[in-house]
């Protein structure tokens, strides 16, 4: 049976590890917390899965959430005018729901799944020396630690990195009380030109079913309001402050929201980045990189945790494909290529939300309000970001769409 560690107790790394040991492997995973510690810490992420996420969740087990989780059913654009009303404003329904668990509710639930199933969970805040010694005791090391100071031993790719430096301000908000949009829950998006964007949508805290409303401020600009502000009033009379002053009609579905609790709030800012896939630990050993390790993208499409189960499931059908061979750094080099090949699109539609859209885009945006065809396009390649392409990146694609659309 051979031994794999893991570095990093997130979406990546658990349904990773989890699908290893269903599969006969040893597994090793480090986590830096406690289950409980989890559920008793901040909020991390606005972790909004979509429908192949999740159902590479439930081929390995993880979707205890099925039945309590509020269900995301389409998605709400808004673009915002000179004049502060909607310009464009469209919605559709996803072809299947999408569901956003809290990570403090389902990571600890996930270790603990681990133990049960035989997995070793050590509590340690991984360093190069605890990284060693794992490349001493097992066939592979996979790192999933995304957001922590570990990453930084895997070089940044300049090539496939488009930014250098945050490209928006973060701030994260988890309310009870928000109205409830009519018709079926959304992803209710709203675009501010020049200023930044905010989308709401249903989640499951740990305080039960919630909105998450998320902040996405141009460095510098009104909305990148979140330097001083040190308690979770402060952080909720914010939030408010920015609704009423760019997205009038969403301050109304919020005038009587409450925290779920005082730690459901985030802010913060990164750079997106891509990474190389492999790192040389001083001894020479070989590390693989995974996830937001590798691929770290700006939150704006909510791509992190379906990129997580995705590169997870990627992985995993690698090293059982791999059975009893070395894991050496051809493997490791070829198994990122493989999943790159998906995240190159959605680090390219990601990045090119973050700019200014150029007119195709922005033709294919508006043509949304009145083409229900074009709206449902749009909403469903957030499950599949490929579909994008090449029509998002191409205006003779965009017009040849738009085109086929009016018959």
């Amino acid at each position: 049976m051979r031994k794999i560690g893991i570095v990093g107790a997130g979406q990546s790394g658990l349904q990773l590890a989890i699908g290893l040991r269903k599969a006969g492997y040893e597994v090793v995973l480090l986590s830096a917390q406690t289950p409980q510690q989890i559920r008793d810490g901040r909020v991390t992420s606005s972790q909004c899965m979509f429908s192949t996420a999740l159902r590479l969740e439930r081929e390995v087990g993880i979707n205890q959430w099925n039945q309590t989780c509020p269900t995301v059913d389409g998605i709400e654009f808004a673009i915002v005018g000179p004049d502060g009303a909607r310009a464009v404003r469209w919605s559709a329904r996803l072809d299947s729901a999408a569901m956003s668990v809290d990570q403090r509710v389902k990571m600890p639930v996930l270790l603990e799944q681990l133990q049960e199933l035989g997995g070793e969970v050590r509590l340690v805040e991984a360093k190069l020396d605890d990284l060693e010694a794992l490349t001493r005791e097992c066939a592979l090391v996979v790192v999933a630690a995304g957001k922590g100071a570990i990453a930084n031993i895997f070089a940044r790719d300049a090539a496939r990195s488009e930014f250098d430096r945050p490209m928006r301000a973060l701030g994260l908000t988890y309310v009870h009380g928000l109205r409830p949009r009519p018709d079926h829950s959304a992803v209710c998006f709203n675009v501010i030109p020049g200023v930044g964007e905010y989308f709401v949508f249903p989640a499951l805290t740990v305080t039960g079913p919630c909105e998450i409303m998320v902040f996405e401020g141009v460095p510098g600009g009104p909305m990148d309001c979140w330097t001083g502000v040190t308690s979770p009033e402060q952080h909720l009379n914010a939030s408010l402050g920015i609704l009423s002053t760019f997205v009038p009609w969403e301050l109304e579905r919020a005038r009587n929201v409450q925290l779920t609790d005082p730690k459901g709030i985030l802010s913060g800012r990164f750079a997106p980045t891509v990474r190389r896939p492999i790192a040389r630990l001083p001894s020479g050993a070989l590390v693989l990189g995974m996830a937001d390790v590798v691929c770290l993208n700006d939150p704006i499409t909510g791509q992190g945790s379906n990129n997580a189960s995705k590169c997870a499931a990627a992985y995993l059908e690698r090293i059982l494909r791999h059975g009893h061979e070395v894991f050496d750094g051809n493997w490791m080099e070829q198994t990122f290529e493989e999943y790159w090949s998906y995240a190159r699109f959605v680090t390219q539609w990601t990045n090119a939300m973050l700019r200014p859209p150029p007119a195709h885009v922005a033709a294919l945006l508006g043509a949304a309000a009145n083409r229900p065809d074009i709206a449902s396009w749009f909403t469903n390649a957030f499950d599949d970001p490929r579909r994008f392409f090449p029509r998002f990146s191409d205006p003779q694609a965009a017009e040849e769409f738009l085109a086929s659309a009016e018959h």
